[in-house]
């Protein structure tokens, strides 16, 4: 018994030593640094709560598989370091490719992965206020309000699916929940999950439990959702800067009074309250009305402002014919508009069997436009084409002046996309799903 006190009580010395060592400097004349709580959590506002930058082995791989060339050795000369945060890696939601979006853990590994901006997606609640969220209606698939007592809060309410007599499915799954539809109070009570759903379910447990096989989800566990304000206090003690999005509203505008200029304007203000500095945010909208709103009323925020292109959709808007681009880059430039951010895939195309900047990317640089991309990091195995985001490169969306053969086969052909961009196109930034990636290749190129 002696024996096992004397042993407890050196434990205990230890942990007191160990605790004093955390507390203090070594310099016991110096007084500790200020701390800035966030929930249940203090950082050091010098440490940025985040310890140095990890990278993962995400990008160690895609340099493995990538062709030989110039390129591969260059990246392959700096696989040890050591890399810190850059601005020219955008975190797209987080770092979404293993953590569920929009959350704190999301976000904190975003950091880690030496993100220098991290993106907020705002939308708004019942009672108008702002929280991130990338739809104003996806919480179905991206929080466990399906097996809440939130559930009878849903705009549509679950529906199983519907099969035939031998199994075949004849109607998926639906089901449609929205933060507009629920208090910031209930909001808060709800947890993050990775954004998937089952088509064939025929309960909301296995609507959510559904997992697809290409999915990493070793750190899916339910994940912290934030207010927009509680994302501000959250970057700025991790030292980094900030993209709110604008999301489009799912509701008809105005929303009991609240228009969308107060929505665009309430973004704003929360900045302001938290005294940030303007250079450190970087507003975001698909409605050019809205950067307008931003330039004219918040001129500090509005020259940083970006806008999202989003015309792809409409159906006399062709990237490739600059002529249907309407405002043209340079309408753009005239209004003030300083920052556009397109689809990777508009940026790129294919000549010669070489991957060029495209006419889209060669009209934003004629007029000094900055450009920013998204999203890498967000499509299937490359080596099936990538999909949406590299439809310019894959040969499902082939030009018709130059036809070409894809030119996507490998997810090592990430870095050669990245490195166009980059290169030729001169992106200031790029959004990615996982940050480390282009964490490394900015640290190696000295971007």
């Amino acid at each position: 018994m002696t024996h096992r006190l004397h042993l407890f009580r050196l434990c205990q010395l230890a942990l007191l030593l160990c605790a004093s060592n955390y507390a203090f400097s070594e310099r016991t004349d110096v007084a500790p640094k200020p701390t800035k709580a966030i929930g249940d959590h203090a950082c050091a506002e010098s440490s940025a709560c985040a310890t140095g930058v990890q990278v993962g082995v995400r990008p160690h791989y895609l340099i493995d598989v990538m062709a030989p060339g110039p390129l591969k050795e260059k990246l392959q000369s700096c696989t040890q370091g050591p890399f810190k945060k850059t601005d020219f890696s955008i975190a797209h939601r987080g770092a979404p490719l293993q953590f569920p979006e929009h959350t704190r853990e999301s976000y904190l590994a975003a950091a880690r992965l030496g993100a220098g901006v991290i993106e907020c997606d705002v939308t708004f609640t019942k009672d108008k206020e702002l929280v991130c969220r990338h739809s104003q209606c996806d919480l179905h698939s991206t929080t466990d309000i399906l097996v809440s007592p939130l559930a009878k809060t849903c705009r549509q309410p679950f529906q199983a699916a519907q099969f035939d007599s031998e199994g075949n499915l004849e109607s998926p799954a639906a089901v449609e929940c929205c933060t507009s539809d629920i208090t910031l109070a209930e909001f808060k009570t709800l947890k993050g999950r990775m954004d998937n759903h089952d088509p064939r379910a025929t309960t909301p447990q296995q609507y959510l439990g559904f997992q697809d096989i290409g999915q990493n989800s070793l750190y899916a566990e339910p994940g912290t959702l934030m207010t927009h304000r509680e994302s501000i206090d959250l970057f700025s003690a991790l030292q980094v800067k900030m993209t709110p999005e604008l999301k489009p509203p799912k509701v008809p505008m105005p929303f009991e009074g609240f228009t969308q200029e107060d929505y665009a304007r309430k973004l704003i203000a929360e900045y302001e309250a938290a005294e940030i500095n303007p250079e450190d945010v970087y507003a975001q909208s698909f409605y050019l009305d809205d950067v307008l709103y931003w330039i004219r009323e918040t001129p500090m925020f509005g020259k940083q402002a970006i806008l999202l292109e989003g015309r792809d959709y409409l159906p006399d808007f062709d990237s490739r014919q600059v002529d249907t681009h309407s405002p043209s880059m340079q309408a753009l430039s005239d209004m003030g508009v300083n920052t556009i951010a397109p689809p990777m895939w508009m940026l790129l195309e294919i000549e010669d069997g070489d991957i060029v900047p495209s006419a889209y990317a060669r009209a934003a640089q004629q007029v000094g436009l900055n450009i920013i991309a998204w999203s890498i990091e967000r499509s299937g195995p490359l080596a099936t084409g990538g999909g949406y985001y590299y439809q310019s490169l894959n040969g499902q969306n082939p030009n018709p002046a130059s036809p070409h053969e894809g030119v996507i086969s490998s997810d090592g052909d990430l870095m050669r996309v990245l490195h166009v961009l980059a290169t030729e196109v001169g992106i200031s930034g790029i959004f990615s799903d996982w940050p480390g990636t282009v964490t490394y290749y900015a640290n190696c190129l000295g971007r």
